[in-house]
C-alpha cells in the first residue's frame, strides 16, 4: 500500500472539493481548480476529508494511487493559501520589471526579454528589481513559468550571474590560472 496515497486529505473550512463523473473540482477562497482523473483510481468525499483508492495492485495503479492524492492535496492548498515561488537576479546591471502580465528582463542581452505570464500568476518585483516573486494557485503552473524565467539566463558556473531560486546555491567553478 502506498504510504502517500493511503493518507486522507483534510478539508480546511471555505474549502468546497466535488467529485463529478471523473472530473475533480476545487474551489476555495483563492479560486477553482479541475482535474479529470486517471481511469483507475477511486475517490471518495466525505464531510472533511478526500480519500484515493485504487481497484487493484498492478504497477500503473501503485504509481498512480501517490501521485493522484498528491495532485488533489495540492489543488486542496493552492486554492485555500495558494503557492508563491520567489526568484534571484544576480548580475551588474541585470534586473526585471513588470507591466501588467508582462516582465520585461534586463539580462546582459542585446535586447531586452519580454515573458508573458499565462492566465492565474502574478509577479512582483522588489524596489531593487532583483527579487521577483510568483504567486497563482497551480503548483504546476507556477514550478513551470519559474523554470521558464530561470531558462532565460542561466546562473553561470564561473561567475554566478543569472536567474536562479531563492535560496538555490551555485557551486562556482575555478577559473584559469595565469603563469
Amino acid at each position: 500500500m502506498s504510504r502517500v496515497g493511503k493518507n486522507p486529505i483534510e478539508i480546511p473550512s471555505g474549502v468546497d472539493v466535488k467529485l463529478q463523473g471523473k472530473e475533480v473540482a476545487v474551489k476555495g477562497p483563492k479560486g477553482e481548480l479541475k482535474w479529470t482523473l486517471p481511469l483507475e483510481m477511486k475517490v471518495s468525499v466525505g464531510d472533511k476529508s478526500v480519500n484515493v483508492e485504487r481497484p487493484n495492485d498492478s504497477k500503473q495503479s501503485r504509481s498512480l494511487h501517490g501521485t493522484v492524492r498528491s495532485i488533489i492535496a495540492n489543488m486542496v492548498t493552492g486554492t485555500h493559501t495558494g503557492y508563491e515561488r520567489v526568484l534571484e537576479i544576480s548580475g551588474v546591471g541585470y534586473r526585471a520589471q513588470v507591466q501588467g502580465q508582462k516582465i520585461t528582463f534586463t539580462l546582459g542581452h542585446s535586447h531586452p526579454i519580454e515573458f508573458s505570464l499565462p492566465q492565474g500568476i502574478t509577479a512582483e518585483v522588489d524596489k531593487k528589481q532583483t527579487n521577483l516573486k510568483l504567486t497563482g494557485i497551480d503548483k504546476q503552473l507556477i514550478g513551470q513559468v519559474a523554470a521558464n524565467i530561470r531558462s532565460l539566463r542561466p546562473p553561470n558556473v564561473y561567475k554566478g550571474k543569472g536567474v536562479r531560486y531563492a535560496g538555490e546555491m551555485i557551486k562556482l567553478k575555478v577559473g584559469k590560472s595565469g603563469k
